[in-house]
């Protein structure tokens, strides 16, 4: 067992502090040159039954907390990060993201966003019942000020690099996320008792919402999408809307099979199929999760010092294992954690995307070799 654990001292343990870089400063050539590398590896890996991956995210914790809506820095900020991703050896390149936020969807009901200093930004739900909810006539995502600042996002980004870099949509939350911050959560779960079928109304209706504004941003990106997007290892080549759905932890399986799958696999089909991610450990869920339909990928952490609860290895590779679904594994820590966990997540018919978190391309290297000399 790891002696390592959770830094509680750090705001962000999956985070890189990176100083800003000005576009014209970029190197697109370098970059161009790393993603024409490795399509052919993702292409591969993609269309396999089997095989393994591994990339090394370099994630901005003031892009992705209180920097999020300054869109001049987040560029800036992500650009240093991918130019200094190149020298780390990896099989899918790292990407841009717009905006990030949860609540985009939320806002369409009239949700505000709440801002303290330095922090991300946050929502509180708008109706203390459902009966509000429905009653509610909410107005399309572009229409908000949130939406309209993705999309302004969006085409400042592509603007300014030129349409040359890949590029993800924001992050995107699942109709049962998105539907638990719009309703009091104490109400709402009572609610999945007593009136089952109208929490399904609500929850259908919001996800006809996602399915818009990600069609939006999927049409403004164009051929620079890359797929799942946020949280996920993702590429050109892939295939998938990545949803994050840390609220399934309030239901039970059950009654996950009963209000998430179906909007998941309706939604994720129209991007190519759904892609679940959660924190924490939701090796629980895991059996409920698989039976979304079309499912592509599902997302966990693997080490402690990536998540305060993470995930068991053996019981996702024991159920992903000849599934053809792909497990996006983030493991933050050194060399030796990289191979015990894979050690640990690697059985014959996985498909597996290792995510790393090294500190030096020399760390990186070691991680790199090790993982493919591991998952043969």
């Amino acid at each position: 067992m790891n002696s390592k654990k959770f830094d509680i001292s750090v705001g962000d343990t999956q985070g890189v502090c990176i100083e800003p870089l000005a576009p014209e400063r970029f190197d697109f050539e370098a970059f161009a040159q790393h993603e024409e590398e490795t399509a052919a590896i993702c292409r591969a890996f993609w269309d396999s039954k089997t095989g393994v991956a591994v990339t090394r995210r370099f994630r901005v914790p003031e892009v992705y907390s209180f920097g999020c809506g300054d869109m001049q820095r987040s560029l800036q900020l992500q650009l240093a990060a991918l130019q200094v991703s190149t020298q780390y050896a990896a099989d899918i390149p790292n990407y841009l993201e717009p905006w990030y936020g949860i609540g985009t969807v939320a806002s369409c009901f009239g949700a505000e966003y709440i801002w303290a200093e330095n922090q991300a930004p946050a929502i509180e739900p708008p109706f203390g019942t459902l009966s509000e909810a429905l009653d509610y006539e909410p107005i399309t995502v572009e229409k908000t000020s949130i939406g309209r600042h993705t999309i302004e996002m969006i085409e400042y980004f592509m603007e300014t690099t030129g349409g040359r870099l890949p590029m993800s949509p924001t992050d995107t939350q699942s109709p049962w996320d998105i539907t638990m911050m719009l309703v009091e959560t104490s109400s709402l779960l009572m609610e999945t008792i007593d009136n089952a079928g109208v929490v399904r109304k609500l929850v259908d209706h919001v996800a006809d919402l996602l399915i818009e504004f990600n069609g939006r941003q999927v049409e403004l990106i164009g051929e620079n999408l890359v797929l799942p997007g946020h949280g996920f290892a993702s590429s050109r080549e892939f295939r998938g809307l990545g949803m994050s759905d840390d609220s399934s932890c309030m239901i039970s399986p059950g009654q996950y099979t009963e209000f998430c799958a179906a909007a998941n696999s309706r939604v994720g089909h129209v991007f190519g199929g759904p892609c679940f991610h959660s924190c924490g450990n939701w090796s629980k869920w895991l059996p409920a999760v698989m039976q979304t339909q079309g499912l592509l990928v599902v997302d966990g952490a693997f080490s402690p010092q990536t998540d305060p609860n993470p995930n068991p290895p053996r019981a996702f590779a024991e159920s992903l294992a000849g599934s053809g679904v792909v497990l996006n594994a983030r493991i933050v820590g050194d060399v030796d954690e990289i191979e015990r966990v894979t050690r640990e997540l690697w059985l014959p018919g996985m498909k597996l995307i290792v995510v790393t978190y090294c500190r030096t391309p020399e760390e990186q290297a070691e991680a790199y070799e090790r993982v493919h000399e591991i998952c043969v």
